[in-house]
């Protein structure tokens, strides 16, 4: 992951970032992906690298409570807590992906480390109150211009610290929050893996550029 925070240089975080990986690329994904709804498979490399840079910030910490906005399969959620977080909220709007989180949860995490939540933000009431971190990868809106809109308005109604992955590409996240007096920073990109199946894609490769964002309540 290119950026200005570089988990990397001490033997023992490449071993710990490996042993990360490794672990969530083994939980179960969803192979039947839907694309109206831009559901894409974070890869384990790809997630690990990124809590490794939340937690170079000093924001993913022992004991802390997370919440996975827009969960999948739950690969960022459960790997936080493997990290070291207390517990973790999986919000998913997917039942089948909610059935599937729950089930990689189970396997590797204790009951009172993890809660599956299936809700549809915009549509559903979701509390997010009493949660040290938000993480997220919402729609990026190549399907529908807008899907991360209730994302957004329900990090800044939390008012709680939020990682985000979006488009590397957004230009409309900075201003969002701005506008509401948070702080913003990206500090990372990286390539993200896109699935043969998906039609609508046209890029080269199978992948695209994910960019990543700190935001920080007033």
């Amino acid at each position: 992951m290119s950026g200005k925070h570089n988990y990397l240089g001490a033997p023992h975080h490449l071993m710990r970032l490996r042993k990360l990986a490794m672990s969530l690329s083994k939980l179960g994904v969803k192979e039947d992906l839907v694309a109206s709804l831009e559901q894409y498979v974070t890869p384990g490399d790809l997630a690990s690298r990124w809590l490794f840079d939340i937690q170079s910030f000093g924001d993913l910490t022992p004991g802390c409570r997370v919440v996975d906005l827009g969960a999948g399969n739950g690969i960022l959620g459960i790997g936080a807590v493997m990290m070291g977080a207390g517990f973790v909220k999986l919000v998913e709007a997917d039942q089948e992906l909610c059935e599937l989180a729950d089930v990689n949860a189970e396997s590797v995490l204790r009951d009172d480390e993890y809660e599956v939540s299936n809700r549809r933000l915009g549509k559903d009431h979701l509390e997010l109150g009493g949660y040290d971190l938000i993480i997220s990868n919402p729609p990026w809106g190549r399907q529908k211009e807008g899907a991360d809109a209730d994302f957004f308005e329900h990090i800044l109604v939390s008012n709680t610290l939020t990682h985000i992955m979006h488009s590397a590409n957004a230009k409309h996240i900075e201003k969002r929050f701005e506008d509401m007096n948070w702080k913003t920073e990206k500090y990372g990109e990286a390539d993200f893996p896109l699935p043969a199946s998906y039609s609508h894609h046209k890029m080269s490769r199978g992948v695209t550029r994910a960019g990543f964002w700190r935001l920080v309540p007033p």
